[in-house]
């Protein structure tokens, strides 16, 4: 296939691929520089593609694979474009290292649910949420194995009814 065959079929490939990165993206103009981005890579590596074979499919997959990896990118570079007028690049971390004040009322609240529980429940419970595993706790409690995961999916059990409003 000559440079020119190949470049009218891509171009016969517009609308497809136009939809295909509306589809990705939800963005429409991202959508146009995705569909760019894969007509420049489709127009560089066409000495990769082989004539007798799909086309469409062959630059659907540079599509998504541009795509996954400009979404990768940008998770990790964790950049948000500020839309004022001077358009900065703001580096700022998703997660806060201080809780929020819900989180702390929170978890106030579940704590004291877990210490109003019965100390036959409550002990295993938190043995098992510190990393205990149980047959150490079985060990320690001098209770079998059986009772200790009885224990621990009944006082689970209670616990998400008692705090069914924070899920």
């Amino acid at each position: 296939m000559t440079q020119i065959e190949f470049s009218h079929k891509l171009i016969g490939l517009r609308n497809n691929l136009e939809y295909y990165a509306n589809l990705l993206t939800s963005n429409r103009e991202e959508a146009k520089d995705l569909l760019q981005d894969t007509f420049l890579k489709a127009l560089v590596n066409r000495d990769k593609f082989e004539s007798d074979t799909n086309l469409k499919a062959w630059t659907y997959t540079i599509m998504k694979n541009t795509f996954i990896n400009n979404y990768r990118r940008n998770q990790k570079a964790n950049t948000i474009v500020d839309s004022t007028e001077d358009l900065f690049y703001l580096n700022i971390a998703r997660k806060s290292d201080f809780p929020s004040p819900e989180s702390r009322i929170s978890e106030k609240e579940i704590n004291r649910t877990i210490g109003n529980l019965d100390a036959d429940q409550r002990m295993p419970f938190e043995m098992h949420n510190a990393g205990y595993k149980y047959k150490e706790i079985a060990d320690h409690l001098n209770i079998s194995i059986g009772t200790v995961k009885s224990r621990i999916f009944f006082t689970r059990r209670k616990l998400m009814e008692s705090l069914k409003d924070f899920s």
